[in-house]
């Protein structure tokens, strides 16, 4: 009698997202289970690598409450990015309109909220991961015709993210403070995505 392992139940989970990137694998993007995943979130969020992320020395149950929290929100959302059935990152999503974020810059109809955090470590090595992995996670955000613009906003002192984001084609806008944070906003059009293709 085998035993399913949590990978197992992962890569069973229907996808709201499935792209195959070329020299990369297969990304799947499924919903986060804050039960079952929160062991996995909790190992990644706690490195000093994640310090960004806002969660270092929380507890397990700590992320499982947090996540179950976004679980239980219509406007925010959180997924697992999967390389070929194995869990590399953390994606979320969300509605601007309905973030502290909308405080911050004039959101703009077609506004597309993201957050991203690499999870595996063996991915933070590997030359080219992020740039491969977001190119699955901007498909995601752009199969919907109504998304004009990705936003992001990375911690100000996060200058990896920063650079990254540039390179993957985001407009800097101008720096924000949120109780939790001075972040960078970052924009990506829809026609900056097309006219690369």
């Amino acid at each position: 009698m085998s035993v399913e392992t949590p990978e197992d139940v992962r890569a069973a989970r229907p996808a709201v997202h499935e792209q195959t990137v070329d020299g990369f694998g297969t990304v799947r993007l499924v919903p986060l289970d804050p039960g079952a995943d929160a062991a996995l979130v909790h190992g990644w969020v706690s490195e000093e690598r994640a310090r960004y992320w806002g969660m270092v020395g929380h507890t397990e149950e700590q992320v499982r409450e947090i996540y179950a929290y976004v679980d239980s929100l219509t406007t925010h959302h959180a997924f697992l990015a999967l390389r070929d059935g194995e869990p590399v990152a953390l994606f979320q999503t969300y509605e601007p309109t309905a973030d502290p974020v909308a405080e911050c810059y004039e959101v703009q109809p077609g506004d597309f909220g993201v957050h991203l955090l690499i999870g595996s470590a063996g991915g933070t090595q590997e030359s080219g991961f992020t740039g491969k992995l977001l190119q699955a996670l901007v498909g995601f955000a752009l199969a919907d015709p109504a998304t004009r613009r990705i936003v992001a906003e990375p911690d100000i002192r996060n200058e990896k993210a920063v650079a990254r984001l540039v390179r993957a084609g985001f407009e800097l806008g101008p720096e924000i403070e949120k109780p939790e944070k001075r972040a960078r906003l970052a924009f990506l059009r829809r026609e900056t995505v097309e006219r690369a293709v």
